[in-house]
């Protein structure tokens, strides 16, 4: 630019010159790596469109660019891992604000390969999915480009938006979902995925795809009834409404509502708060409760209080659930099927967990337990798998 300048004749390549040096001087001042977000020597830029361009970081000590047009694809989902007082919670962010964090191809291969590398890290304890863009928290599919695919590419498309946020709902530890903006379609879907839903009394939320002539394609019409009920799930379906916070909190698809602050991210410190909140708790505890609970509603009382009495047998209340905050694994003991060894300081404690008029080891109790529930849920997939796998917490 500052060559072209110079190579102008005379007074205006003096002044195009000097008004080269001064962008370079500004930019110099802002710090490597920054640019103004318009040219002086291209269309003049309103003052609140370049008051928009920049926003204060957080502490206030320096500025740092705004959202813009020109995320890469990289830079869609963020996975940031809190430390110090924070260390265990995972916030995943959101930030496609160019389509209003809509599912793209790319988005969904990023969500997975990080669910994938999250499910398996012991050192997790709660996870917050959030947006990155003030004002939307998931508007969805991305359907300019969904416009885009062949016919044959929109079923597989979908079922991998559904396979992830299905992923999410199977994360053993408690997930939280901020919602401070728009979350409508698969937003929504992605919410409804999470175990706990807080949202700023602006957001708006709503399964809108009968409006498209469509339907909830990722778990809507099968999680929003189990959240709200089936009367109202079905009419909030068939109508294609959209809810505010406080209307939501009302119905009961939210947890808590709040104000949104000057900040735009009400919802996401209320999540921080309840993320705070579980850290101390037992790990091992918390990852087998969400088992239970899950598990549970899927079946009948009896069942679900057999699956209960699995899963506790795999604590040990005198004593071992101290040591499972400080460790959070347990493993079988090679020794003998009676008792549990926590990872970590070589800490062996006996199970007690044993049915009272049976006296049986925690091993037979479970492979009994597991006997009875097949019987009384025979084609019952899911709860096979988790019988089968509920020796790997």
């Amino acid at each position: 630019m500052a060559a072209a300048a110079v190579a102008a004749p005379g007074a205006l390549g003096t002044l195009q010159a000097g008004r080269a040096r001064l962008v370079a001087a500004c930019c110099a001042r802002l710090g490597p790596g920054w640019r103004l977000p318009g040219s002086l020597m291209g269309p003049r830029v309103a003052s609140a469109i370049w008051a928009r361009g920049w926003a204060a970081a957080a502490g206030g000590s320096a500025p740092r660019r705004g959202y813009s047009s020109e995320v890469k694809t990289e830079d869609e989902l963020r996975v940031r891992y809190l430390e110090e007082e924070n260390r265990g919670i995972v916030v995943l962010g959101i930030n496609r604000a160019y389509a209003k964090n809509s599912f793209s191809k790319n988005l969904i291969k990023m969500l997975s390969k990080a669910v994938d590398a999250l499910k398996s890290d012991k050192k997790v304890r709660t996870i917050i999915v959030r947006s990155e863009v003030p004002g939307i928290f998931c508007a969805g599919a991305d359907l300019k480009e969904r416009v885009k695919m062949n016919p044959s590419e929109v079923g597989p498309f979908v079922s991998k938006i559904r396979a992830v946020i299905n992923e999410i709902a199977n994360l053993p530890v408690p997930t939280i979902a901020a919602i401070d903006g728009l979350a409508l379609g698969g937003g929504l879907e992605l919410a409804l995925a999470c175990d706990i839903r807080v949202a700023a009394s602006s957001a708006k939320m709503g399964l809108v795809e009968t409006k498209l002539a469509i339907i909830p394609g990722g778990g809507g019409t099968q999680r929003l009834p189990r959240a709200i009920g089936m009367s109202l799930a079905k009419e909030l379906i068939f109508s294609a409404r959209v809810l505010d916070g406080q209307e939501a909190k009302a119905v009961g698809l939210i947890s808590h509502v709040l104000e949104q602050n000057q900040e735009g991210d009400a919802a996401y410190c209320k999540a921080l708060d309840l993320a705070r909140e579980f850290l101390p708790q037992g790990p091992v505890a918390m990852r087998v409760a969400k088992l239970a609970i899950n598990q549970g509603m899927e079946v009948d009382l009896v069942t679900g209080l057999a699956i209960e009495e699995a899963c506790y047998a795999q604590m040990n209340p005198q004593g071992s659930v101290r040591a499972g905050r400080l460790t959070g694994r347990i493993e079988d003991a090679e020794d003998s099927p009676t008792h549990i060894r926590w990872s970590g300081p070589g800490l062996v404690a006996p199970v007690h967990a044993a049915r009272a008029s049976g006296g049986k080891g925690a091993r037979l109790q479970f492979e009994n337990l597991r006997q009875l529930i097949f019987k009384q849920v025979e084609s019952n997939r899911f709860l096979t798998h988790c019988l089968i796998n509920m020796r790997s917490f």
